[in-house]
């Protein structure tokens, strides 16, 4: 995705930086540094929130190394900021736990600690008057070979005041599957390519081949942007590592508009925040 597409920076461990969708929205990376056994390090000062409401904290303990951040457009939303801080404490305790668990193991089985990690950024993709569109690029790293990334997307309907996923305002990810027709595989193909530097090689018929093979709607991360910031035209579709191709390759983003077809397969009481491009 182009930076144009909006202010969706993805970050995979070691590879150049992803875009997202344009204007002021989801439904999950090359290596990481090689790893090495961290000495204790002193806690980081407490967590810093800026005044304006939004909030970024990075703390650093022997066992981790936390990060994560959400604009003022969030912050300044007190349901929204509810979410997202409730999120905050969930991901900050679960590294916590599977963190110090992986020390003990580590001590005991005579084995250097890597230190484990969580990074999770919360942009802005969309800020319509209805609806505020967010990405959130995470990236782990559990100790092993590589790290892991990923790609969370939330849409805060600002009038029933609830968080949705990207195919939350279609009628089904079936439906919305149906809409796009081959445009979204058709897309992908042409960046396997380019990215292998070869043909696709199709499947043979009944054979599983997950490198080749095209992801369902279900599968990937359903991000909604807007060139006006007043009705989504705009969307990106993520795969994340893995899903459509081996690790080096890392995530695919295909971007699309909205055109009739698409806007069609949105619920009713969702239509009038799109806007369908020929």
């Amino acid at each position: 995705m182009t930076r144009g597409w909006g202010g969706l920076v993805w970050v995979l461990a070691g590879t150049a930086a992803l875009a997202a969708c344009n204007g002021a929205g989801g439904d999950g990376d090359q290596a990481a540094p090689a790893p090495v056994a961290s000495p204790a390090a002193e806690p980081s000062p407490a967590p810093v929130e800026t005044s304006s409401g939004a909030r970024s904290v990075s703390e650093e303990t022997d066992d981790f190394l936390f990060e994560y951040a959400y604009p003022v457009e969030a912050g300044s939303i007190p349901e929204l900021t509810t979410l997202l801080d409730r999120r905050l404490d969930e991901r900050r305790a679960e590294l916590a736990r599977s963190a110090a668990e992986a020390r003990r193991q580590a001590r005991d089985d005579g084995f250097p600690y890597n230190k484990h990690s969580y990074s999770g950024v919360w942009e802005v993709v969309a800020d319509l008057p209805r609806f505020l569109s967010l990405s959130n690029s995470f990236a782990t790293y559990d100790g092993g070979a590589h790290g892991n990334a990923g790609m969370e997307s939330l849409i805060w309907d600002k009038e029933a005041g609830e968080a949705l996923a990207g195919t939350d305002l279609f009628t089904s990810p079936a439906a919305l599957q149906e809409a796009l027709g081959e445009r979204f595989c058709d897309a992908l193909n042409a960046e396997r390519e380019e990215r292998r530097g070869e043909p696709l090689e199709p499947a043979e018929p009944g054979e599983d081949e997950p490198f080749s093979d095209c992801p369902g709607v279900d599968e990937l991360v359903v991000l909604l942007g807007s060139s006006n910031g007043r009705r989504f035209d705009r969307m990106t579709l993520y795969a994340g590592p893995y899903l459509a191709g081996p690790y080096v390759e890392g995530a695919y983003e295909i971007d699309l508009p909205v055109d009739q077809a698409v806007a069609e397969a949105v619920r009713p009481e969702y239509r009038d925040a799109f806007a369908p491009r020929a």
